[in-house]
């Protein structure tokens, strides 16, 4: 693991991160009128915001009740997985084939309690079970799977909370 340079910000600093984080499609002209620097300013501070890895990435949050209305059905599912065995090369190739499949949006590795919780999209229950038939029922190592389906989404974020120290 390499060491890096403590990462320094500043009051615009954060006032950015809190912006992008709420919509990152803003111009930079807009972003810099609402932090109150330069256009050019503004685009040097976010620039080194991705350089030093505070932004990941940027990307477009689809509203999933929408689109499944136009795709059919839609059916989100958090999955608590429990392992047999629990070494880091048993721990590591469940998670590799877990983040590989298209319909996991999301994998924890977790403690105490299942070893890893998944957030799960598919389009309907024949979708599930093709899920789990590919990272569950094949997986000689899987012990137990423990899954809940979504009847309501009351809050979704991507916000990290932001603040001055």
């Amino acid at each position: 693991m390499e060491v890096s340079e403590p990462i320094t910000l500043d009051h615009t600093d954060l006032q950015l991160l809190n912006l992008l984080q709420a919509d990152a499609s803003q111009s930079n002209q807009a972003l810099a009128e609402q932090v109150h620097v330069s256009p050019p300013t503004c685009l040097r501070r976010v620039k080194r915001l991705h350089d030093v890895g505070l932004i990941e990435r940027q990307v477009a949050l689809l509203q999933p009740d929408r689109l499944a209305a136009v795709q059919g059905h839609g059916l989100a599912c958090i999955v608590e997985v429990s392992l047999d065995r629990q070494d880091a090369q048993a721990l590591d190739a469940f998670e590799a084939r877990a983040v590989a499949h298209p319909a996991v949006q999301q994998c924890w590795r977790v403690s105490p309690g299942p070893d890893f919780i998944l957030v799960a999209h598919t389009r309907d229950m024949p979708g599930y079970l093709a899920l789990s038939q590919q990272l569950f029922t094949g997986d000689a190592n899987v012990r137990n799977v423990k899954a809940f389906f979504s009847t309501k989404r009351a809050k979704f974020s991507t916000a990290i909370p932001v603040q001055a120290r």
